[in-house]
C-alpha cells in the first residue's frame, strides 16, 4: 500500500513538472512562427552599451517617437520608430544586415519588441536595458 502511494505521488509530480514544461514552452513560443526560431538579441547595461556603440561598426538606432527624438538622443542614432505598421521595412531600409545592431527607446520595452522583429530578419541587435531613462541616470548625455 504504502509503495503504491509512493508511485502516486511519484506519477503525479511527473504529470505536474510535464503540464509546467508545456506551458513555459507555449509562453516562450507564443506568436513565433512553426517555421522560424525564435528570434533572440542581447540586451546590455549602460556601460556595456557604451563601449558596444563606440564601435564604429555598429548601427545605432532610436526606436522611439520623433518627438521623443527631438527631445534628446543618443549621439549617432538613426530614428525608426517602431510603433509604425512598417517598422520593419523601414529599418531595413536604412540598416545593413551584415553589421550589429544596437537599439534603445525610452525604458527598454519598445526596443526590446524592435530587438525581436531585428532578429527575426537576421540582424545580430542589442538592446539597452532601461533605455534612455537608464542612460540618463547614469549622468550619460543625450544630443539634440
Amino acid at each position: 500500500m504504502i509503495l503504491l502511494m509512493i508511485n502516486i505521488k511519484t506519477l503525479l509530480m511527473l504529470a505536474i513538472v510535464a503540464i509546467i514544461a508545456v506551458s513555459c514552452a507555449k509562453i516562450f513560443t507564443k506568436g513565433a512562427s512553426n517555421s522560424k526560431a525564435i528570434a533572440a538579441f542581447a540586451n546590455l547595461g549602460v556601460e556595456e552599451f557604451q563601449n558596444y556603440i563606440a564601435n564604429p561598426v555598429v548601427q545605432l538606432l532610436d526606436v522611439r517617437t520623433q518627438d521623443e527624438f527631438d527631445e534628446g538622443h543618443i549621439a549617432g542614432a538613426m530614428l525608426v520608430d517602431v510603433n509604425d505598421s512598417t517598422f520593419v521595412e523601414q529599418a531595413m531600409k536604412v540598416l545593413d544586415k551584415q553589421r550589429p545592431v544596437a537599439v534603445y527607446c525610452r525604458s527598454g520595452r519598445r526596443s526590446a519588441r524592435a530587438a525581436n522583429l531585428l532578429s527575426g530578419q537576421g540582424c545580430q541587435v542589442t538592446n539597452l536595458a532601461g533605455g534612455v531613462l537608464a542612460w540618463q541616470d547614469a549622468g550619460k548625455a543625450l544630443v539634440k
